[in-house]
């Protein structure tokens, strides 16, 4: 995994899956052709070939576009030239928008296309937002409009990306949807898509300029990387995860976010959403009001390793049916609820060699879901450090509902406070097969726990 997702030709869509790797393999020495797994010969000389999105040479120079506040192919500071930029290296197949040193300023989402790398300068390349604005809506809106009226639109431009919410008349449940602002006349707005909700006053609808930085949907093959993401969580109205985010994508695959610092988001810090493949590495993902990393619903295959999470609600959420994933190396300290949190069908997982330190509730949290059939089975916990878990009753990692064939492996389990009423690991009664073995304890009232 880590070669495919390192390499340059894949990040221009040169893989369509992990699967495909085994039959890249190069021969062993010079002159011998040697059989793939599945008995097609290797590709030895790549050359660009029309559909082929498999296999293609390694270019030495790809298309770049720079954007700069003073300097640059495209100038300015918004959401609006930074979207140019995408677009237009999306057009030609793909390419890098290099954005310089600076403080961008966004009142919309930056939207990602397939095959494209969006880079930074680090801590000096920083994307932000201003204070979100929200308002009511005047008047009633059905599911095939495609334009709201706003009690006070003070605020509101054209371009702003919004965030639509309303009370379900039927079931008094949430409604969210994410839209654009597009055309204007007074209070009445155009969005860029019509609505597939019935936004009516009664519902108590609202429109707010809430939105994720950096944003994807139904694409594949980008890279983010070495950004720092603002989402100036003072000042905004929250947005909850299933949505939002300093970088938030849906249905999108073949991921690489690398050396990002997303930070003081009222919501998560990095979201996805039925995403496959992503790889987050080497990031630093603090102050949210929500979760630092959330690999979201059915999302397959992600790779988190060498990050540092650090004071939001949840450390590392694995969603629902997050499957056959690795988090290795991650230190998680000074967060509010779980270090670690597992459930909803959350299968085939591997937790490595992170630090857990200062959980407020509990270091790593295997949830009771709604019955064994919706638990997080077969995940192995290993090498682990976990210190300094939860209040006087805290718990280091804590097997609820009825998981099953969990490994509990030379995890590191210490306190250095009070002993209190402390536990290393518990398990509940209705946990099956959970296999402890070579852990290591200090500190605490009680080491293992059987409920």
């Amino acid at each position: 995994m880590a070669q495919l997702f390192g390499s340059r030709r894949q990040f221009l869509g040169a893989s369509a899956g992990l699967a495909l790797s085994s039959w890249l393999t190069r021969s062993s020495s010079a002159g011998e052709i040697r059989d793939s797994a599945d008995g097609r010969p290797p590709v030895r000389s790549p050359r660009q070939t029309s559909g082929d999105a498999v296999s293609q040479p390694d270019w030495d120079e790809r298309l770049t576009i720079t954007v700069g506040q003073n300097a640059g192919d495209l100038i300015g500071n918004s959401h609006k030239v930074l979207q140019a930029a995408v677009d237009y290296v999306a057009s030609l197949g793909g390419g890098t928008v290099k954005i310089l040193p600076g403080t961008y300023s966004l009142r919309g989402s930056v939207r990602l296309r397939s095959g494209v790398r969006l880079t930074g300068a680090g801590d000096d390349t920083i994307l932000t937002k201003p204070a979100s604005i929200t308002t009511k809506l005047a008047n009633d809106s059905d599911w095939f409009d495609q334009e709201i009226t706003l009690v006070e639109p003070k605020g509101f431009e054209v371009g702003d990306s919004v965030c639509l919410k309303t009370k379900n008349p039927h079931t008094g449940g949430a409604e969210i949807l994410k839209r654009t602002l597009v055309a204007r006349s007074g209070n009445r707005f155009k969005l860029n898509k019509a609505l597939r909700q019935n936004y009516w006053t009664i519902g108590e609808s609202s429109c707010s300029t809430v939105f994720p930085l950096v944003t994807a949907d139904e694409c594949d093959n980008l890279v983010i990387e070495n950004l720092t993401i603002d989402g100036n969580r003072a000042n905004n109205e929250l947005l909850d995860g299933n949505y939002g985010g300093c970088i938030f994508l849906q249905d999108v695959n073949q991921v690489q976010i690398r050396k990002v610092t997303a930070r003081h988001n009222n919501g998560d810090g990095i979201s996805w959403q039925i995403c496959h493949d992503v790889l987050v590495e080497d990031c630093h993902s603090h102050g949210h009001a929500g979760l630092a990393l959330h690999p979201g619903s059915g999302s397959q295959r992600p790779l988190m390793r060498r990050n540092k999470l650090e004071q939001c609600q949840i450390g590392l959420f694995f969603c629902w049916g997050v499957k056959y994933g690795l988090a290795e190396e991650n230190t998680i300290l000074d967060i509010k609820g779980q270090g670690i949190s597992i459930g909803h069908r959350d299968t085939d997982n591997i937790v490595r060699k992170n630090v857990v330190r200062n959980s407020g509730e509990t270091g790593i949290l295997f949830r009771p879901e709604r019955g064994p059939g919706f638990c997080g089975h077969r995940n192995l916990i290993e090498q682990n450090q976990i210190e300094n878990s939860g209040g006087a009753n805290g718990v280091a990692i804590d097997v609820q509902g009825g998981t099953e064939q969990i490994t509990l492996r030379q995890n590191v389990i210490r306190e250095t406070r009070e002993a209190a009423q402390r536990i290393g690991i518990r398990i509940g009664n209705e946990a099956k097969e959970v296999t402890l073995a070579d852990n290591s304890f200090t500190g605490l009232m009680q080491d293992v726990v059987r409920i």
